[in-house]
């Protein structure tokens, strides 16, 4: 099953959540209407939102909350690209303008901040306290995250541990919360819920994991990105902790120097010594661990063709190129 064909197979719940993204997105105040219709018309694959309805339905739910559910996941991860890209001051994200450069950073994290408000009313709405506290930790975790990250710009002495806390925390949470909800919603066994939660931040720390390799290679481009834009923001990630640990001390000295200096203008070199050391090797094989346990994970979930398609999507986050 590829990626449309799973897609296809959601297509009428995620017309659902397309929908109710745009509905719940309208304020009487005109400047969050046009910035957040930007953000969220500008072309990304609705993953999260794709995965708490697959999830959903892989647990053999079958009402209509997973649509509010994918909603409110979308909202908050939508909220954090607005604030990473003000940290970060990116200017590209899909291939557009950032919306920080479009409206300024006051706009963005204002906006931001609108749409983590308008998610949290909508969490008070469907009046699930554990719907509420599952939702509310990851979101304080995602932050943590963002602080942590932050910790680590610039510094070459980020072990892969730390590294890996970071992606945890940033990238994978939230792929939890929608996998774990997905049960949750469906009033699952407790075995079942954990189950979607480990699929679910298994699969997130492979797309994390491919998105920092896809940095460093010609595809970077095809997502909408500079390729060496995590280099020149100064972000330790794993080819990187790898090239140190494991190059000459000639190439850990210069793949030091370009973290603590931002220095894209050595990508090519940085490339270079990427490949000569194994680190892509690593990070995809890194990536392919995690696949791996993400699969086993869904071993208690009975057949069917949404967990199908949750298998079909732990290998086409490795596969893909955007």
């Amino acid at each position: 099953m590829d990626i449309n064909s799973i897609y296809s197979l959601i297509e009428d719940d995620m017309t659902s959540v397309d929908s109710m993204i745009q509905s719940r997105l309208q304020s009487d105040v005109v400047l969050i209407n046009q910035l957040g219709h930007y953000i969220i018309n500008s072309g990304g694959k609705r993953l999260r939102p794709a995965l708490a309805v697959l999830c959903a339905r892989a647990c053999g739910y079958d009402g209509d909350e997973h649509i509010n559910l994918a909603t409110i996941i979308e909202f908050i991860h939508t909220a954090t690209l607005l604030h990473d890209d003000v940290v970060d001051a990116s200017e590209m994200r899909r291939g557009k303008e950032t919306a920080n450069t479009v409206w300024g950073n006051e706009a963005s994290v204002l906006v931001g901040d609108f749409l983590y408000t308008r998610s949290f009313e909508m969490m008070v709405e469907m009046g699930s306290m554990r719907l509420m506290q599952i939702l509310s930790h990851t979101t304080n975790v995602i932050a943590e995250g963002e602080v942590l990250q932050l910790l680590n710009c610039n510094d070459a002495s980020t072990t892969e541990a730390s590294y890996l806390e970071v992606i945890h925390h940033k990238t994978a949470k939230l792929f939890e919360a929608a996998g774990r909800l997905g049960a949750v919603i469906n009033q699952s066994s407790p075995e079942v819920e954990q189950a979607m939660a480990d699929y679910a931040i298994h699969l997130g720390s492979a797309f994390q994991l491919v998105d920092d390799l896809l940095d460093y290679s010609e595809s970077s481009e095809s997502i909408g990105k500079n390729i060496g834009d995590d280099l020149a923001e100064g972000k330790p990630t794993l080819p990187l902790i790898f090239s140190m640990a494991n190059g000459t001390q000639q190439q850990a000295d210069t793949v030091r120097e370009a973290i603590e200096q931002g220095q894209r203008d050595k990508i090519e070199e940085i490339i270079t010594i990427i490949k000569e050391t194994g680190a892509i090797d690593y990070t995809a094989r890194a990536a392919q661990k995690e696949v791996e346990q993400a699969k086993e994970s869904l071993s208690i979930i009975n057949d069917s063709p949404y967990k199908q398609a949750l298998l079909s999507l732990a290998d086409f986050a490795i596969q893909r190129s955007y």
